[in-house]
């Protein structure tokens, strides 16, 4: 808890312009990263962690919609938005601040029935068309393990499931949690088993907020021990995912 004194000078400092501006990523299905616009509204677990996070500092949330995690991360850098969650890799370190995880994601490849494909090692072959949204930590790391091909980054899930289903390309690099609600959309695919990334969903802002980020990482812990993400990704309907281990 801050003092009111405290809590308005933070509040200044979090959200300069008097609204606490969160970037999300959407996506045509949630996942426990992803938000959907349903209904005139946006919904996920960022969604309803950012929202606490205002209400904890008396500010108004201005949602701000991505559709990928590089362009959320390009937003932060330049002071676009306050505060976003994204998935941590060492080029994105070099641009924002990261605190807690909330999430635990390991990404691996969707492919479809029409590839043949059964296990990890046989997605790098010669002739395998792999997807990934651009710029983002997934298809970097994607594009460091594949050998004899490289991934084709696109702009967003829809168009790599599009891509999937026209027969444009035989596998998604993506968060194994995202595939749960894209499965439904892709008869016959399935998702491999093994992973080749294994990474945090962690809160992020600016470069150069140290005070910021020591007010983010209290409440992220906060947040996690209090059963405020539990209950954010039981609404998102990942119940039986875990929540990240505190920090350190």
């Amino acid at each position: 808890m801050h003092s009111e004194i405290d809590a308005a000078t933070i509040a200044r400092e979090l959200a300069p312009t008097g609204r606490l501006r969160l970037g999300i990523v959407t996506a045509p299905a949630a996942s426990a990263f992803f938000a959907v616009l349903k209904d005139g509204a946006y919904h996920g677990v960022t969604v309803d962690i950012g929202r606490a996070l205002a209400s904890e500092f008396g500010l108004d949330v201005e949602i701000v919609s991505f559709p990928n995690s590089g362009a959320c991360t390009e937003a932060l850098e330049a002071g676009v938005i306050d505060v976003s969650f994204m998935p941590v890799d060492d080029e994105r370190r070099r641009r924002v601040a990261f605190g807690p995880a909330y999430y635990l994601i390991e990404s691996t490849y969707l492919v479809t029935g029409a590839s043949g494909i059964g296990h990890l090692s046989e997605v790098d072959r010669a002739g395998i068309r792999v997807v990934g949204i651009a710029n983002t930590t997934t298809i970097r790391s994607a594009g460091r393990s594949l050998t004899a091909i490289r991934p084709e980054p696109v702009e967003t899930v829809v168009e790599a499931v599009e891509r999937l289903r026209n027969g444009q390309a035989d596998a998604l690099a993506l968060s194994r949690d995202a595939f749960r609600s894209l499965l439904p959309q892709l008869p016959g695919s399935r998702v491999l088993d093994g992973g080749f990334q294994q990474t945090g969903i962690a809160i992020a802002t600016g470069k150069n907020k140290p005070a910021v980020l020591a007010v983010l990482t209290d409440f992220m812990e906060r947040a996690k021990a209090s059963g405020l993400v539990r209950k954010a990704l039981d609404a998102a309907g990942f119940a039986d995912e875990p929540v990240a281990p505190p920090q350190g």
